[in-house]
């Protein structure tokens, strides 16, 4: 059985990297998928689909247009969303990803530290399971298979 897992959460950090090095020293079935995690790419893909637009808010507006329509496809396709808030970065992307997940009746497991618990306590009960780390998440992802 291949499950696919798609993993929503921040491009700054390597925490996806983390994911799937650990999931492929355990040979889990896994496949990946997730936002466009070329920062650029995901900021201009709007202007290089329609071409240059007006101004800053037009060219976001394009460019989630198309990472929509990708995250879209790519989580509706997914067996399993994994999503991690971390504390560095703006979380937004995340709970909409999460919440759509979520929406689509797609199994979830948060990835989120202690001190963020308060904040996601209702998007964590929502969700299967809830985690402080990516080697819980992997933990839990590999349960799956036993």
């Amino acid at each position: 059985m291949n499950v696919t897992v798609y993993l929503a959460g921040e491009i700054h950090s390597t925490w996806r990297d983390e994911i799937k090095k650990k999931s492929a020293a355990l040979n889990l079935p896994v496949e990946f998928v997730g936002p466009m995690e070329d920062h650029d790419r995901s900021d201009n893909i709007g202007e290089e689909i329609l071409g240059e637009q007006p101004n800053a808010v037009f060219k976001d507006a394009a460019a989630s247009s198309f990472n929509n329509l990708r995250t879209t496809v790519l989580m509706q396709k997914a067996d399993l969303v994994i999503a991690l808030f971390g504390e560095q970065y703006k979380q937004w992307n995340t709970a909409m990803d999460a919440s759509a997940a979520l929406a689509l009746d797609k199994p979830v497991i948060i990835i989120r530290p202690e001190k963020l618990h308060h904040p996601l306590k209702e998007l964590s009960r929502k969700a299967n399971a809830t985690v402080e780390n990516c080697d819980q998440a992997i933990k839990a992802l590999s349960y799956i298979f036993e």
